[in-house]
């Protein structure tokens, strides 16, 4: 990256899966904090985000017109051109984002999660053993499954994940890299997520812009939700950034880290809260899907031992996820 020799030396993260939902959370906050962002993106569309992003005003007032995000087209996959990449960054710090997280996809495609989740972590992780100092997040997932006979992954997303795991944290001690995982749960709040919150927003916002419209024009259907008493732990996605950025600076190298509130919700609850925020009246279907055992809660104990605590309550991150969507920002933040 260009660095100004007229300013003291900041320090240099790459971000990978920038222009991700995650991921451009993760740039504008680190770009926050004054920090170089080079954000690693697969295509020069998905460039132009972040060149948008960086053009952001309000990122970098103490500096005047100083950018601090760098977009970097390059594919994972592309061994030369990521070797190329992170022999010009030279990174301090690296948040490994990208990959494929669509259960559904995983079924259709997937040796395609197997390249983009495995091989892709290893062609980054040998990217960067030339900055034997740089310091690694790579984002796991909770939906990961035991590395142990009998196998039994629930789908080919989960045993991605837990190869990544395995690979990541092997390559780190076979190699001698300061590698750490982090394991978010369910991430909400304003962005382009396709998570089970975010459908249920865009579907709220679909149904208030066709309140008075023509009577002749079809009612939409239900949102339909498999189970009312279905538990899941919801995490706003700027709260689990901060988590990244305080496991980069303190976390521990070898270790999992849980990235979550401790907090178990039936998704009954978060529906009704959501349809309690719209301005029309909003037709959910509910299944009939007996998924009600309890979904085990994890508390991120390491994490607030490093000072660490989410500070973004349900209520607000499922407004944002709303009034995001009424925005029209689909696709930005």
């Amino acid at each position: 990256m260009d660095r100004s020799t007229a300013e003291p030396r900041r320090p240099v993260i790459v971000i990978t899966g920038a222009a991700g939902y995650t991921g451009m959370h993760a740039c504008r906050y680190f770009a926050k904090l004054g920090w170089e962002v080079a954000a690693l993106t697969r295509t020069a569309a998905s460039a132009s985000k972040l060149i948008s992003l960086a053009g952001d005003e309000n990122l970098s007032p103490d500096v005047g017109t100083h950018v601090r995000i760098a977009p970097y087209v390059c594919d994972l996959l592309d061994k030369k051109r990521l070797g190329e990449v992170i022999r010009q960054i030279a990174p301090d710090y690296v948040l490994h984002l990208g990959g494929k997280n669509s259960v559904p996809e995983s079924w259709q495609s997937p040796l395609l999660y197997m390249e983009s989740n495995v091989l892709s972590t290893l062609y980054l992780l040998d990217a960067l053993r030339p900055f034997p100092k740089a310091r690694i997040v790579v984002a796991g997932s909770r939906l990961k499954t035991a590395l142990h006979a009998p196998y039994h992954p629930t789908h080919p997303y989960s045993l991605s994940k837990s190869l990544q795991e395995a690979v990541a944290l092997s390559w780190g001690a076979l190699f001698d890299q300061s590698v750490m995982l982090a394991e978010p749960c369910n991430l909400i709040g304003p962005g382009p997520s396709t998570g089970f919150c975010a459908l249920l927003a865009g579907y709220i916002v679909r149904t208030e812009r066709m309140k008075g419209q023509s009577v002749t024009e079809a009612a939409p259907a239900p949102f339909r939700v498999s189970s009312r008493h279905a538990q899941r732990d919801f995490l706003d996605v700027r709260d689990a950034v901060r988590a990244y950025g305080v496991l980069l600076e303190q976390g521990v190298p070898g270790r999992i880290y849980p990235v979550c509130t401790g907090s178990i919700v039936e998704l009954g609850h978060i529906v009704e809260r959501m349809v309690a925020l719209a301005n029309t009246s909003v037709p959910v279907q509910w299944g009939d899907t007996a998924e009600s055992a309890a979904t085990e809660a994890y508390r991120a104990k390491e994490l607030e031992d490093m000072g660490w605590k989410p500070n973004i309550q349900l209520e607000q991150s499922l407004e944002d996820m709303i009034q995001y969507r009424r925005a029209g920002k689909e696709g930005t933040i």
